[in-house]
């Protein structure tokens, strides 16, 4: 079995960069990656999607069928000083999806979605199937 590594061409360019004031940007360090958990029951899914830094509002689920969308954007802000002097502002914006597909279609009117501490937890009720009924051959 091989060992597969990501190759990242701006690796290098930081040790590069060493000893300068500015350092080169890099944007995927602000962007949180979403994380689940899916765990199944006779009735339904239960998720835990870690979605650290974002608020509540900024957070859209939506369930169509067997499918599942998250999305969330991201806002953030920081400033540098020293002493009264600002030395460096950052704004960042974006946002961050995630979508998987699950073995059953789910009952999106009785979900529940809970957000708290940087983590989301949904809970999809499995769609109750249609009531099977014998059909006499004649």
């Amino acid at each position: 079995m091989s060992n597969l590594t990501r190759y990242d061409p701006f690796r290098d360019l930081d040790d590069m960069f060493k000893g300068f004031a500015l350092q080169p940007v890099r944007f995927d360090q602000h962007v949180p990656q979403i994380k689940l958990d899916v765990k199944e029951t006779d009735g339904g899914y239960s998720i835990r999607a870690d979605i650290p830094g974002v608020k509540k509002e900024d957070i859209n689920v939506k369930v169509e069928g067997n499918v599942v969308s998250i999305s969330a954007e991201v806002k953030e802000e920081k400033e540098q000083k020293k002493g009264e002097r600002v030395v460096r502002s950052e704004r960042y914006r974006g946002s961050v999806s995630r979508a998987f597909t699950l073995d059953h279609d789910l009952d999106e009117k009785t979900a529940n979605a809970k957000y708290a501490d940087g983590v989301l937890e949904l809970t999809l009720p499995k769609k109750s199937s249609a009531a099977q009924s014998k059909i006499v051959v004649q």
